[in-house]
């Protein structure tokens, strides 16, 4: 095991933590406007990740490129045994994106009924399979001795995959409901309480199941826990940042809700990383078989070229999303042709 390659093994967590925070409430607001029928309350949704939407979304695209450079073997095995789910992500991700530009391309009610459909579709489904996908990681992947994934769309499907994926899935509710209330007021902002706490009720309880079943079933996955005590503090840190998600709401405190919200989410990939490090891609049967930092990994000229790129290039997305969003702050306010 190299410094680089456990550079490159944050490196990658850190993209897909950024990711999850920025594009995570963007999924979660289409979700929920599948539970509005005012076409105010439609724009007002849409046009609060309007701006921002295609940025967050560099972070997933980062995240990929990095795993194909710093490790292509996982990103091999991944891609093709998750090949169906990540078709389904694919496709739902570019309706979602066309559904932003052309839904008020035209006045008509169908066309916009249509758009908004592929709106809240193509937010649910990725945020419910990039659960699942975790879920399935945690678990471990039947593989071969030669880096193959050797099961089926259906092997995906198995009960522990299906808490994780439900638990990421509430987890993205909650964030987006909450940033609904930081750029609405009114009715629209009403139902979003509703929506935030109903979604972060499911969010606690499936968390704790899901802690449970790991406890229970994934034995496996707490050896680091049980060779180094401090990594509980991080189990702890994802329970106290959840429940705080639920103080801030009930004060109003939206702001602070949402950062909590986020907070939760970091540590609840701190969590990840810390149960399968030095795997990145756990095998299910024969730990030999697991696709590791060390087994996986790129030569080291490239992991030093690639941190170089990381260097350069990484604080220039983070200025721009900064700015972005700095800029987008504000609740928003419709004029007639959006902000």
């Amino acid at each position: 095991m190299t410094a680089l390659q456990v550079i490159w093994f944050i490196l990658i967590g850190v993209l897909l933590i950024v990711y999850s925070i920025l594009d995570g409430f963007d999924l979660g607001v289409g979700f929920w406007s599948l539970f509005t029928k005012k076409d105010e309350e439609k724009r007002i949704l849409m046009n609060s990740v309007g701006p921002v939407w295609d940025g967050n979304e560099v972070w997933l695209l980062t995240g990929g490129g990095a795993i194909f450079a710093a490790f292509p073997h996982v990103y091999a095995t991944v891609f093709s045994g998750f090949y169906l789910a990540l078709m389904l992500v694919l496709f739902s991700l570019i309706f979602r994106a066309v559904s932003l530009e052309y839904r008020s391309k035209k006045e008509s009610t169908s066309w916009r009924s249509g758009w908004d459909f592929a709106f809240g579709l193509g937010s649910t489904l990725p945020a419910l399979l990039f659960g699942v996908a975790l879920g399935n990681i945690l678990r471990g992947l039947p593989l071969d001795s030669q880096m193959n994934f050797t099961g089926n769309f259906f092997t995906l499907l198995n009960p522990y995959a299906l808490i994780i994926g439900l638990t990421g899935f509430s987890m993205l509710l909650t964030h987006g409901a909450i940033w609904i209330l930081l750029k609405s007021n009114g009715e629209l902002a009403e139902k979003a309480k509703g929506w935030a706490n109903t979604s972060w009720l499911a969010y606690l309880i499936l968390f704790i199941l899901a802690s449970l079943f790991t406890f229970i079933g994934k034995s496996e996955r707490m050896a680091n826990f049980g060779s180094s005590i401090i990594l509980w503090i991080i189990p702890l840190l994802a329970l106290v940042f959840i429940i705080g998600t639920k103080i801030f709401l009930s004060r109003e405190n939206f702001g602070k809700a949402f950062t909590f919200s986020s907070l939760s989410i970091l540590s609840l990939w701190g969590i990840v990383g810390a149960s399968i490090f030095p795997n990145i891609v756990p095998a299910l049967d024969d730990a030999s078989k697991s696709l590791t930092i060390m087994n996986a990994s790129s030569s080291q000229l490239t992991l030093t070229v690639m941190l170089i790129m990381a260097i350069i290039g990484v604080p220039i997305v983070l200025i721009y999303t900064i700015w972005a969003y700095k800029k987008f702050w504000e609740p928003l306010t419709l004029g007639e042709g959006g902000y």
